[in-house]
Order: C-alpha cells, then structure tokens, then sequence
C-alpha cells in the first residue's frame, strides 16, 4: 500500500464537548497519516468549539493544519451537516465518524488495504459497543464479507462510524445524503440499488458509544424509521416490506443481545 491517497474524514458536531477530545485522538493516532479531519459544528450551545480549539492549539502545527472545523451559522441536520462537510472535502477516500465514536488505530490503514485489494467503492467494518466512557462492553457486531441491496434492506449492520467510499468509483455528489431520518441507511441502500456491493471487514474497529441513550424509545423509532425507508425512500410494497421487516428485527436483536 502506497499510503498515497488522502482520506477525508467528516465529522458532524452537536453538544459534542463531552466526547470530542476523544474522537479526534483517535483520528489523529491513526497508522495511515494521509488524512484531513473535517468538523462540522451544527449550532452547539456547549463547549464543542472551544474543546476543539484546544485539543487542535496542543497538536503539532503539521498535524493540526489538517484539521478543518466549520461552524454552522444554523442548525440544519445530520444530513445537512455531513453534507456540508462532504463539499469541503478533498481526499480521494470519504469516511464519517460521529462525534462521540472511536477508531482503532490501524482503522485506515486495514480498510484502505481491503478496499485495494478487492477494487471496492464502499466498504465497512466491524464494531464494538461501548460504555459513555468508551469501554468496550464486549458486544462485538461481526459483518458479512459482502452486502448487496437485496441483503442490505434485511440486515443494517452497516454502521455510519465504519464506511469508507472511494470517489474514483462514485461520484463525490453521489454520496450526499438525503435529509431525512435514517439519512445514512437511505444513502447505503441507494448506492447498492444500482447493483453495487458494499465489502465487509470483520475486525473491530470503531467504539460506538451508547450514552446516555434510551434503549426503548431508540428501539421504537428505530421501528419507525426503518418502515419509512422501505415505504417512502424505496417504495417497497407493503408485503415485502414486513418480509424484509422481520428479517431486520431479528438481526437487530442479535446485535444487541
């Protein structure tokens, strides 16, 4: 691997200044260094900005200088914010981090070598739930080497944290989300209608925190959600939609169980 290629990686911000520090530490003790940070503040009423300020002023002057923060003068959204984030972008590779995750350090590095070597345009990894301290709580979410469309509707094991796209097989404007709920799923589930695979990575790579979050009401509007995607974003008829619906529920109880 040449380590040529610049990684993009967005991050949208929203009352992040708990958890920020963290993030960005794991992006910077990244093995593959080609990288920008793109960050992408959508109208904190925290500390956000101020903790990255900081985090960046103690950084060598190199590596902060490929940390970009873009404060919203509105608040516009997930999709909005990551889109904004996106147009700023100028790697080859695109990846999102939400602002509360972790990467492991060879994250980069071990991804750009799958996507390499199976000639992928989008891939995932694997990932462990953590505590808000980003402890890992040993539920470790293993994924498919391969997810077509078809699969992808039965099974979203693809977790925004983990995704990598390569712009030379996807157009840069192709990758902007749509603003809605579950604007991430719907973007996975438009690229692969076209027929293309996403390329699974079964290592655990990325800490997805779950803080401070209400596991029932999640689960209800994960229910919601979903159901919207399958009728509104792909009109799936309403009998393939409980086909592919049951099958989903079940994958996602096992990943939390």
């Amino acid at each position: 691997m040449s380590h040529t290629d610049k990684v993009s990686i967005i991050v949208p911000m929203h009352n992040a200044a708990r958890y920020i520090e963290e993030t960005i530490t794991s992006v910077v003790n990244q093995t593959y260094v080609n990288w920008e940070l793109i960050l992408v503040d959508d109208c904190s009423t925290d500390d956000t900005l101020t903790v990255v300020g900081e985090v960046c002023a103690k950084l060598p002057e190199e590596t902060a200088g490929k940390i970009v923060t873009i404060a919203l003068k509105e608040n516009v959204g997930a999709a909005n914010t990551r889109n904004t984030g996106l147009a700023k972008s100028t790697g080859r590779y695109v990846s999102y981090l939400d602002a509360d995750d972790l990467w492991e350090r060879e994250k980069l590095e071990k991804q750009i070598d799958l996507m390499e070597e199976k000639k992928a345009a989008f891939s995932f990894t694997g990932y462990e739930f953590t505590d808000e301290n980003g402890k890992g709580m040993g539920k470790i979410v293993k994924v498919p080497e391969t997810i077509s469309y078809k699969q992808a509707l039965q099974n979203t094991t693809i977790f925004t944290s983990t995704v990598m796209f390569d712009t030379k097989q996807i157009p840069r404007e192709e990758l902007a989300m749509p603003v809605m709920k579950s604007e991430d799923t719907a973007l996975w589930f438009k690229l692969l209608r076209g027929g293309m695979l996403a390329y699974g990575l079964d290592e655990n790579l990325v800490g997805y925190r779950r803080a401070g979050k209400s596991l029932s009401s999640n689960k209800l509007e994960a229910i919601r959600r979903i159901w919207n995607l399958y009728r509104k974003a792909e009109r799936l008829s309403i009998p393939y939609s409980m086909y592919n619906f049951f099958f989903w529920a079940v994958r996602a109880v096992k990943r939390r169980i």
